[in-house]
């Protein structure tokens, strides 16, 4: 019985220590799972659908709350195009002419039927160098081994060819015509419905599926991520970096113009804002 009540304690005392790890975050990217990213890419067919996916409350991918309105964010994709290499930016709108780079989705053909992906949270978001990328674990036997055991194995994580993925193939097929979002501040498609963000520990528990698929790495593949997208990246001034001095803002953004374009208003969301009792520029 001691024995029991021991075994038990220290279960409680695990769980504990493991819901304390998990309760508070780190940096504002932690509440956008890049490997849920990669989950939702590996499934869409076009970068149209990546988009929906990524905004589908079921899929976990995002509990993102940056402007403090108290409903998640909406998650535009645009893809910048460099010679083979596509970055696909994922961003918000954090009011009507400011845009925050959430992450970035770096594709690399290498060869004729070879690619490669990789994703990186935006750095004033996220820690540095936090990238991560799709691999495939293969067997290699040992060069030397003792004993009786000849059956022993090395497990190996290598990189993923994800030419067949089939977003991969579209983009890469001669119908494909640069994706650029369409929606912006207070305008969103008609199958969007926003919800309350969760309590970090549980938004992290229900992202375990998705980092069980992937590795972090801390080099960056693609040449197109490391030069050409920079001149496109946008940072507000709004979003104050917990993790940095405090008080110190994003040192640049890039005033991005609002257009008025056929959608939906976060008004008609079912009347969901007024149930809530909030409007989108924060609480009434």
């Amino acid at each position: 019985m001691r024995k029991y009540f021991s075994t038990l304690f220290i279960f409680f005392g695990l769980s504990t220590t493991w819901c304390q790890e998990v309760a508070s975050l780190e940096y504002p990217g932690d509440n956008f799972s890049l490997a849920g990213a990669l989950t939702a890419f590996k499934k869409a067919t076009t970068v149209e659908q990546f988009e929906r996916l990524l905004n589908n409350r079921n899929n976990y991918v995002s509990n993102l709350d940056l402007n403090n309105d108290g409903v998640i964010d909406y998650i535009n994709v645009e893809d910048i195009k460099s010679g083979n290499s596509h970055v696909l930016v994922l961003s918000t709108f954090l009011n009507e002419m400011e845009k925050q780079d959430i992450a970035t989705l770096s594709i690399d053909k290498i060869g004729e039927a070879e690619a490669v992906v990789q994703i990186e949270g935006d750095p004033d978001l996220s820690a540095a160098n936090n990238i991560i990328e799709p691999t495939e674990e293969i067997e290699i036997l040992p060069v030397h081994t003792k004993g009786p055991n000849m059956l022993a194995v090395d497990v190996k994580s290598v990189l993923l060819n994800v030419w067949t993925w089939p977003c991969i193939q579209f983009i890469y097929s001669a119908r494909y015509v640069v994706w650029v979002s369409p929606y912006r501040w207070h305008y969103y498609p008609y199958r969007w419905n926003p919800w309350r963000p969760y309590a970090y520990s549980l938004f992290y528990l229900r992202c375990a599926p998705h980092r069980m698929l992937f590795r972090s790495i801390g080099s960056k593949r693609s040449v197109a991520s490391k030069t050409y997208y920079l001149s496109h990246r946008h940072a507000s001034s709004l979003l104050l970096h917990p993790h940095l001095r405090p008080g110190l803002m994003a040192k640049s953004f890039k005033v991005v113009p609002n257009r008025r374009i056929p959608g939906r208003t976060i008004q008609s969301h079912r009347g969901l804002m007024n149930g809530l009792g909030i409007t989108r520029g924060g609480r009434r």
